[in-house]
């Protein structure tokens, strides 16, 4: 079985909205537009991380409002995500398990999110992901102190190279510049599929792509203007390979997708020979193991980012 990868962003790409506005901003007493207002202004007036900030304000306003917020507390806030269809039953999982494993490919399953990781732990479907990597902090006595990790726009490339390379913790920087050989990559990057919904997954989507693997943009079946204005830039900056209505249930376009890459990159690591071959969409290799670039319609041939900086993009 050839190990394949679905990483997915998680607010606005699983589940509608941010989890922090569920409960955890209405219970320190502010709006989801007060806060988010607030973490822009002090942003801009400090020259700081948005991430950091927000994280920073969690703390700050819980306690104003004196209310204790521990590991415990936050998992418990993230008990109730507004997940899209197809998703609460799980059925997605094994769905797209089962097809990858008829295909010769065992799906290992990513969260790579902004978020909060403790939150996302709380939710239903958090024991279907090998690994969730997103925003979380450092407890003293049980009780959040600080932000210990934060992921931003351009850090969730990282975690790509974290997936690829089979690094499987937020700390070790030295195996994540360390070199390694194509052909000893766990997940090479033509067997990843990166699934998000906006502006803080374009870096990891064009990485995605520039790579040789995938990138789904998805957007809210009950969407608003705003929602596909975004992902109308998105397709015209050759940032994603494919868009669709974020429904996980089976025979939505997401399932039938989903399913065709997956067939797709059977049949690419399955297949003979060594030399390039044009395919529609995502750019994969033939043999060699190599990505693939300027082929399909959303990318041209670029030169490749050094493995030693995952965080740089052209």
């Amino acid at each position: 079985m050839r190990r394949t990868a679905l990483i997915y962003d998680f607010d606005g790409t699983l589940a509608r909205g941010n989890m922090q506005e569920r409960s955890f901003i209405p219970e320190i007493g502010m709006t989801r537009e007060t806060f988010w207002r607030e973490v822009k202004t002090m942003a801009e007036r400090n020259d700081a991380d948005e991430i950091l900030v927000y994280m920073h304000l969690m703390i700050e306003k819980s306690k104003e409002k004196r209310i204790e917020v521990s590991r415990s507390v936050l998992r418990d806030h993230g008990e109730n995500p507004d997940l899209f269809r197809g998703l609460d039953d799980e059925s997605w999982f094994d769905r797209i398990d089962i097809h990858a494993r008829n295909h010769g490919l065992s799906v290992e399953h990513y969260i790579v999110s902004s978020g909060i990781e403790e939150m996302i732990h709380g939710c239903s479907i958090a024991r279907r992901f090998r690994r969730v990597y997103a925003s979380k902090f450092i407890y003293r006595d049980e009780i959040v102190a600080w932000p210990g990790v934060a992921i931003n726009y351009t850090t969730k490339t990282q975690y790509l190279f974290r997936i690829n390379k089979g690094i499987n913790n937020h700390w070790d920087n030295g195996a994540i510049n360390q070199f390694m050989a194509e052909e000893d990559r766990p997940i090479p990057f033509a067997r990843m599929i990166f699934i998000g919904d906006g502006a803080t997954d374009i870096p990891a989507m064009k990485m995605t792509i520039h790579q040789g693997g995938c990138a789904i943009a998805v957007y809210d079946p009950d969407r608003g203007d705003h929602d596909l204005s975004k992902i109308h830039q998105l397709i015209a900056d050759g940032r994603v390979d494919f868009v669709a209505p974020a429904d996980y249930s089976e025979d939505s376009q997401m399932d039938i997708i989903v399913k065709g890459i997956l067939s797709r990159i059977a049949r690419w690591t399955t297949g003979a020979g060594s030399a390039w071959q044009e395919h529609p969409g995502c750019r994969a290799p033939v043999g060699d193991g190599r990505p693939q670039p300027g082929c399909g319609s959303t990318s041209t041939a670029q030169p490749r980012p050094s493995d030693t900086d995952p965080a740089r993009m052209d």
